[in-house]
């Protein structure tokens, strides 16, 4: 073989090897950070003035977008109790029988859920903090000066949990944005 070809050959190894690695990364991120009923999450994140991707992070926080969790009394992709999943279909003057735990109803009750939470705090973390830790919660912290400064954002969570849950979301929200770049 002459010195040219081996050359030639040697540069082909390194690129198929650049491209499994750049494959591998790839693919190593859809596992990591799954999108799945993204129709459904498009349309109802659109009709709730909300950003797909902090949707996707939620469902990928609460749920890793499996339709059938489950996590004490809330299930399905956003996680939402029955209580929770009525409230918002009365709310939204949806009527009929409903199943929660279907992927398309359960991301429109939770994305409008959301967007309430939204208008709610006027700010996402605390919307967050109230989507896991409950709105009577976030009440008495927004009310509490070891967690509140102004009544309106929360300076602390006190529910290691729900602290977390901010945390996650937020970064899987950014994670989500960075892949569409």
């Amino acid at each position: 073989m002459s010195k040219i070809f081996k050359v030639f050959l040697a540069l082909i190894a390194i690129i198929v090897a650049i491209l499994g690695i750049i494959g591998g990364y790839e693919t190593s991120q859809r596992v990591k950070y799954p999108v799945a009923y993204s129709d459904y999450i498009v349309k109802y994140a659109a009709e709730n003035n909300l950003d797909p991707y902090l949707v996707m992070a939620v469902i990928k926080v609460e749920s890793n977008f499996v339709p059938e969790a489950h996590s004490g009394f809330a299930g399905g992709l956003m996680q939402l109790t029955e209580e929770t999943a009525e409230w918002n279909a009365n709310h939204m003057n949806y009527s009929g029988s409903f199943d929660y735990m279907d992927p398309e109803i359960n991301i429109m009750l939770g994305c409008h859920y959301l967007r309430h939470l939204i208008d709610v705090y006027g700010n996402i973390d605390t919307a967050l903090a109230a989507y896991n830790g409950g709105m009577g919660n976030v009440q008495s912290w927004l009310s509490d000066s070891r967690y509140s400064d102004d009544g309106i954002t929360l300076k602390d969570i006190p529910f290691p949990e729900t602290k977390n849950y901010v945390v996650k979301v937020n970064s899987n929200w950014e994670h989500y944005k960075s892949m569409d770049e």
